[in-house]
């Protein structure tokens, strides 16, 4: 098999991942706060282990402030969502993945910043759909559908000038690009654990600098001041209800810590090197057409005269990649693969250079057969 779908999920995980997992449901498995015996005071150790790793590699000062959730949408969900009320706006932007898109038409009142043709949010144009009416403002670091990267600082200066707090969806950078949220001066910022920061599924996060400003939208059982009907504002039990999955958590605190060493502009430059290959030959071949701008480990792609879902199929069951709109339909409408989306090849830092040569030849293959074809 030839996994080039990292953007959906890194496949392969580092070892230490799966024997963490394995480690604490075998050896543990208290559930966390619940109680003060041994095996949930170690529930309890295995999440501050975790965000521990997490403050390190984002560079937060109080990991206590950072929250576990199962996946990014539920964390954008909670940011988004525990945000904005009545008479609010919201400003995103037309990258962004439905995680963002529909909380934000959930709650009615947002604009909309434009993309060009290769998918990048200009300062200007961020500018521009932020309004004096807009209490949060948020944009994809990277483009889950393209790999386009985007200006993120001077993202972050307009929304602070204009008085709205910033939440950046890291989705696509968390474990590939070096992400510092005290010097970007982010108010929150949200990526999965699955992706590349190599933890398994059903793992996500949430940074929320100022707590106080963030309304709990899921309350329930915290294992603490369970006296009171009232949610907890201590954190991270204000926004931890319910149990939490505490054996993907140690799997994900290991992934981190693989990044951390591993470096995680390393990790980006790896797999940028790689689809700046595949980039390079597919511009170059006929009958295909390349979108986006090569910022990142994915490369969006078409086959002249095949609609994307026939031309991830005639690639092979072998090679595993992702074809259609990827859950961010605004973000085909900039690029101009509305009618049909696009064929998407994401690397990890699994991948090698013989990976590239293969999808190189498949491509060329499927292009050619489709001409003699027409």
């Amino acid at each position: 098999m030839l996994y080039l779908d990292n953007a959906a999920t890194t496949r392969r995980k580092p070892a230490a991942v799966y024997a963490a997992m394995l480690r604490y449901a075998l050896l543990s498995g208290g559930n966390a706060g619940r109680g003060l015996n041994r095996l949930s005071l170690g529930g309890i150790r295995a999440v501050i282990a975790a965000q521990e790793a997490a403050a390190e590699l984002f560079n937060i000062e109080n990991e206590s402030n950072i929250i576990f959730t199962q996946n990014a949408t539920y964390a954008l969900n909670m940011a988004i969502l525990g945000s904005l009320g009545a008479g609010d706006g919201i400003a995103v932007s037309a990258m962004d993945h439905n995680s963002v898109l529909r909380p934000a038409a959930l709650h009615g009142q947002y604009t909309v910043a434009r993309a060009d043709s290769t998918g990048y949010i200009s300062p200007l144009a961020y500018r521009r759909a932020i309004n004096e009416k807009t209490r949060l403002a948020v944009c994809t670091h990277v483009s889950n559908a393209c790999g386009t990267a985007q200006p993120v600082e001077e993202l972050i200066k307009a929304a602070h000038t204009r008085g709205a707090a910033f939440l950046l969806d890291a989705s696509q950078s968390a474990g590939s690009m070096n992400i510092d949220a005290k010097s970007l001066d982010v108010d929150m910022l949200a990526c999965p654990g699955h992706k590349g920061l190599m933890g398994p599924m059903g793992t996500g996060l949430l940074y929320v600098r100022d707590p106080e400003r963030l309304r709990a939208v899921i309350v329930g059982g915290t294992g603490s001041e369970s006296e009171s009907l009232a949610q907890p504002e201590t954190m991270p039990d204000k926004f931890h209800s319910g149990t939490l999955n505490i054996p993907a958590i140690a799997g994900l605190r290991e992934g981190i810590r693989f990044v951390l060493r591993e470096g995680a502009e390393n990790i980006g430059k790896h797999e940028k090197c790689l689809a700046d290959t595949l980039r390079g030959e597919l511009i170059n071949m006929k009958g295909v057409t390349v979108y986006g701008r090569s910022d990142t480990g994915i490369v969006l792609f078409n086959i002249n005269g095949l609609e994307s879902g026939n031309c991830a199929a005639a690639l092979g069951d072998g090679i595993i990649v992702r074809a259609g709109y990827h859950c961010a339909p605004l973000a085909h409408k900039a690029l101009g693969t509305v009618a049909g989306g696009a064929v998407r090849a994401s690397f990890g830092y699994f991948n090698t250079k013989s990976d590239v040569n293969r999808m190189i030849d498949a491509v060329y293959k499927v292009s050619r057969d489709t001409r003699l074809r027409q």
